[in-house]
This record gives C-alpha cells, sequence and structure tokens, in this order.
C-alpha cells in the first residue's frame, strides 16, 4: 500500500490519497480493511475508491460523498490503470466544499498517479 499524506489542505478539510495492486473484489475489500485498520483512516469522513479489475469491471464507493467514487473511475479509465486501487480520504473541517470536492479529489489522484509506483500491479 502507497499513501500520501499531509499534501493538501481545502477550508480545514484534510486529504490523503493511498493504493495498490488488486485482482478482485475480495481484493478491494481486503485493501480497504486494511487502510481503515489505522484508526486515522477508520475516523475519516470519507474513503471514497474506484478500480478497474480485469475479470469483474470497474467498480467504485462513494462512501458518503456523492459522486467522488466516479471522479476517480473516470481517471483511471483515461489512464488506463487496470488492478489497481486508489482511494481518497477526507477529513472534513467543517466547512462544506461543494463542487470544489470533486477537483480536489481529482487533485489527490492526480497526486497519487504523479507520485505511485505503478511499476507493479498498475496497467
Amino acid at each position: 500500500m502507497q499513501q500520501f499524506n499531509g499534501f493538501l489542505t481545502d477550508r480545514g478539510s484534510k486529504y490523503a490519497v493511498s493504493g495498490g495492486p488488486v485482482t478482485s473484489r475480495a481484493d478491494v475489500k481486503a485493501f480497504l480493511k486494511a487502510l481503515t485498520r489505522d484508526k486515522r483512516f477508520a475516523k475519516a469522513s470519507h474513503n471514497t475508491w474506484a478500480a478497474l479489475l480485469a475479470d469483474d469491471g470497474p467498480t467504485k464507493g462513494d462512501d458518503g460523498e456523492a459522486g467522488a467514487g466516479l471522479v476517480i473511475l473516470r481517471m483511471l479509465e483515461r489512464e488506463g490503470l487496470q488492478g489497481h486501487i486508489i482511494v481518497v480520504t477526507r477529513w472534513f473541517g467543517g466547512t462544506k466544499l461543494g463542487g470544489d470536492r470533486f477537483r480536489r479529489v481529482q487533485d489527490c489522484v492526480d497526486h497519487y498517479l504523479t507520485n505511485a509506483d505503478l511499476r507493479n500491479g498498475g496497467g
């Protein structure tokens, strides 16, 4: 699991992005379980995610941040990144971001795609 923390805040909300190789829905479930073993991530406001699975197709989860999983999924599709999950975590800072929340999700995914080692288990 690769994680990037502390690189993005917006009006009090803090973000992190995590990811790693997955090949099945069971792998996705295991990845999310491993992520939320860390209390910080378990207590986060949202852990939105998406993955393109070779056999099972696209899958995503909004975790209360309606539409955010689809944003991640579309970015994975554009990159052609199969067999990899990306999770954007948000700790709500008290101010609603409106449509800007989707830009922050995009910023997190961009940061991950730029900085993560995608050679193993990624497209």
